[in-house]
């Protein structure tokens, strides 16, 4: 037989506990089901409140001595228990809602494994309006009950909450419901499949404990059990896949929601969201406030809501957000990561908008930036729809997949790091965001704006420098959109309290050699050893400029010009070098970097011809077909550049791979659109 229940009721002085109690009892108590305890107390009979078993003091301790309690407990001058016949009544199967105190919850869910607490509650102004009434208290008093404060139910511990804030029969209904919901539990399931970022949550058609039918549709689910809740869809599966009295996770919600198998659960719909109208009204072209976006937002990471409205929401937001609402995500946004923080007066970072292959200067600024002196914890994301991000080139030579403590301790060590930031916490809204507006094809600069400066604020930044490159294949399409776009950091920066400096580049073409990870890796070293040559002077001159801005916010420096001289030195004189390697040894050096791929292909000039034009795309495409980014020695180095003279037969670039079947695609595609445009000499573009 499954054992029943014990329901522990609580709730401070004027919430109407023993009201509801006497209305539930009144309900539930003749159907048998749920049993309600009666108390032992030392209170004379005749003392009025709630029927109960009166002692004196002395007997009362005997009783507690001889083991007669589940449970005891001392309140107001009185000795409380709850007999230890009540373990029958749940071994039999039976419901046990008993009044109690929340003093004594961590130790009775010592004795049982599965307590529910139902804590009644009301507004502070309800509470003390009911105690006032009495008449048995002073103001003092009153105020005294009100400021009372107990530690939170222990982990393992079902809470749930009744509100008591209208009628008492509304209240009874509220407690009564709130019963009848946690007794209609399911068995935990770990399914043999996974869904990635999906939650996906399967019941049973012929389910003997809910109607599974009646869970379809574009709402969600919560399900509940032992302190511990996760949000999940619903699909209904056909009779045996799933047992009748369970419901079936698949693995990432499993192991999200981390109880054991079998462990029973409580399905609740997920409540519509108060912030539904503010979701609406942006959809039809509003604007909203910062306190509707904080509803919006927090309403969304919930996941309380279905993909298609948070996709209508993301559509308007794309197509109409002002500066103002720009500044309100970015703050709303920043309440949710678990923010670093340094006890720093300058903390540096840099961002790219990216969309431009190579570019890689962030492993030549930071080295510069913390050479110099300034704290750098420059977090970084891997490759999306590009041949590498800076997670993944940095990850040739080091670990990267640091959390907080990491990170503190490699700044501490060496002044800054190059870390992935997927440990960091730092982007749960976009995690939920990403999974919807990938696939649409959504992009908007003006939420990324929000997105990116709150991540910054979140990874304890004080001072921010943002590349914008723009060009013909650039995420941003021209000069002007560039400069607009400055301008929108720097003025939401400055709302949040950060230094921000944009500063549009020409991303009319990749930048260095290098595209994937290893290769930018390689491009990266040369630089900072002093072996860039002609090849490599756009990604040093790039790096230089960079770094020079972060530089010149040190008072001791003072301009950029200076900042600038400061840089070269460090890059020259080989500090920065040094700078890299004490990174890389603090994350934690790999036993042998990453190189190149084994296997290569020189793609030739079919002509001659001047290079007037690199696609970008094209070329990140090849990289991305001959392994890159998951095979960090897949990718490109470039020979010829923009501008450059070629005859024909001569190199436009080598690829890489480790995999024949790799390399034989990436060259065949190569052959198909190799992403060089070539002119006569003299031709104007």
């Amino acid at each position: 037989m499954t054992p029943g229940l014990l329901f522990f009721v609580v709730g401070p002085s004027g919430a109407g506990k023993d009201t509801l109690l006497d209305g539930a009892r009144a309900a539930l108590a003749p159907g048998g089901r749920f049993v309600f305890a009666r108390r032992t107390i030392t209170r004379a009979a005749d003392a009025g409140g709630e029927a109960h078993d009166a002692v004196d003091p002395d007997t009362f301790e005997r009783m507690a001595r001889g083991g007669a309690f589940l449970i005891e407990w001392a309140a107001h001058g009185l000795r409380y228990g709850l007999p230890i016949g009540l373990l029958d009544e749940i071994a039999k199967g039976r419901h046990v809602v008993a009044n109690g105190s929340r003093a004594v919850i961590a130790a009775l869910a010592e004795r049982l494994p599965d307590v529910v607490v139902i804590e009644i509650t009301a507004p502070p102004e309800v509470l003390a309006a009911r105690i006032a009434a009495r008449g048995r208290e002073s103001g003092d008093v009153v105020l005294a009950r009100l400021a009372r404060t107990t530690p939170p139910p222990p982990a393992g511990v079902t809470l749930v909450r009744v509100d008591n804030d209208r009628s008492p029969q509304e209240g009874i209904e509220r407690l009564i419901a709130a019963l009848q919901a946690q007794t209609a539990r399911l068995r935990l399931v770990r399914l043999p499949l996974a869904a990635g970022a999906r939650a996906l949550a399967v019941l049973p058609r012929d389910s003997t404990v809910v109607a599974a039918a009646d869970y379809l549709g574009p709402g969600r689910i919560d399900l509940a059990g032992r302190g511990r809740s996760v949000r999940a869809e619903v699909m209904v599966a056909e009779p045996g896949v799933v047992p009748a009295d369970a419901v079936g996770l698949t693995a990432e919600v499993f192991d999200r929601l981390a109880l054991p198998e079998s462990t029973p659960v409580v399905l609740t719909r997920t409540p519509t969201p108060a912030s539904r109208a503010a979701l609406r009204r942006k959809i039809r072209g509003d604007t909203l406030d910062e306190a509707a976006y904080a509803q919006v937002v927090g309403d969304i990471v919930e996941g309380r809501y279905p993909d298609s409205e948070v996709a209508g929401f993301l559509v308007a937001a794309d197509r109409s957000l002002d500066d103002a609402e720009v500044l309100a995500l970015a703050r709303v946004r920043a309440r949710f990561p678990n923010a670093l923080r340094f006890d720093e007066p300058i903390v540096a970072d840099k961002h790219s908008m990216g969309g431009i292959p190579g570019s890689r200067i962030t492993m030549i600024l930071v080295p510069i930036v913390a050479a110099h002196g300034l704290a750098i914890p420059k977090t970084s994301s891997r490759a999306i729809t590009s041949a590498a991000g800076t997670a993944d080139a940095m990850e040739t030579l080091a670990r990267v997949d640091l959390d907080a403590d990491d990170v503190r301790r490699v700044v501490a060590a060496a002044r800054g790091c190059i870390a992935w930031n997927g440990r960091l916490g730092h982007s749960a809204l976009d995690d939920v965001m990403n999974a919807i507006t990938r696939p649409l094809g959504l992009d908007s600069n003006r939420w990324s704006v929000a997105s990116i400066l709150s991540k910054k604020l979140a990874a304890g930044a004080t001072h921010v420098v943002i590349d914008l490159p723009y060009g013909p294949r650039a995420r941003i399409e021209s000069a002007a959109e560039a400069t607009a776009l400055a301008r929108l950091f720097e003025t939401v920066g400055a709302g949040l309290g950060l230094a921000v400096e944009a500063v549009p580049t020409d991303g009319s073409a990749p930048v260095g050699r290098g595209v994937g990870p290893a290769l930018e890796a390689c491009d990266v070293l040369r630089v900072l050893e002093g072996d860039a040559g002609d090849m490599l002077s756009d990604l040093r001159e790039k790096a230089l400029r960079f770094a020079g801005r972060i530089l010149a916010w040190d008072p001791a420096i003072g301009s950029v010009e200076a900042g600038r001289r400061r840089a070269e030195a460090l890059l020259a004189s080989g500090a920065a070098r040094e700078a890299l390697e004490r990174i890389v040894v603090a994350q934690g050096a790999r036993r042998e970097p990453i190189g190149p791929g084994r296997l290569t292909r020189t793609v030739l000039a079919e002509r001659g011809g001047v290079v007037a034009d690199i696609d970008g795309f094209a070329i990140a495409g090849i990289a991305r077909v001959a392994g890159a980014p998951l095979d960090k020695g897949a990718g490109i180095d470039l020979v010829a550049r923009l501008g450059d003279a070629v005859a024909a037969g001569d190199p436009l670039f080598v690829i890489h791979a480790n995999a024949a079947s790799d390399l034989d695609a990436a060259a065949a595609l190569a052959a198909r659109s190799c992403g060089y445009q070539l002119t006569e000499p003299g031709t104007v573009r």
